[in-house]
């Protein structure tokens, strides 16, 4: 059964995090994904927005996957932050894994315990079924 890594762990890797990609970003400001990268851009993140049939949001390009950020950007990504139905991660997390990405997060209610399995294995560091917004927040008020 998979375990989120520990809350010290969880805040280190958001204290690294710079650059992140968000799967499933809406540009409908009322959705939870926009809000959350909104926010997390308001703290200084970088947002790399990963949807397609958009060219941009909150500012920035949009790209349709995580295979279309350019090499350059890729390597600067810190975090993959999702925001899909759990039976659309596998190949999120697939993907993530070929990149070399170092890290993926899916949202609240964002569950799949084999394919989350299989980046801990691929030496990613996962994190599950929590908020990053609610996890940073505190850390950024310390």
């Amino acid at each position: 059964m998979f375990e989120n890594p520990s809350p010290q762990a969880i805040g280190a890797l958001l204290r690294r995090a710079r650059t992140v990609a968000v799967v499933g970003l809406s540009p409908n400001e009322n959705r939870p994904s926009h809000r959350v990268a909104r926010a997390m851009q308001g703290f200084g993140w970088r947002i790399v927005p990963v949807r397609p049939a958009v060219s941009e949001v909150l500012g920035e390009p949009a790209y349709a996957s995580l295979d279309d950020i350019p090499e350059a950007l890729r390597r600067e990504i810190d975090l993959v932050d999702v925001f899909l139905a759990s039976e659309r991660v596998g190949p999120v997390v697939d993907r993530a894994i070929a990149l070399g990405l170092p890290a993926i997060w899916l949202q609240d209610g964002v569950i799949d315990e084999v394919a989350a399995q299989r980046a801990r294995e691929a030496g990613l560091t996962v994190v599950m079924n929590r908020c990053v917004w609610r996890d940073w927040v505190p850390l950024a008020t310390e």
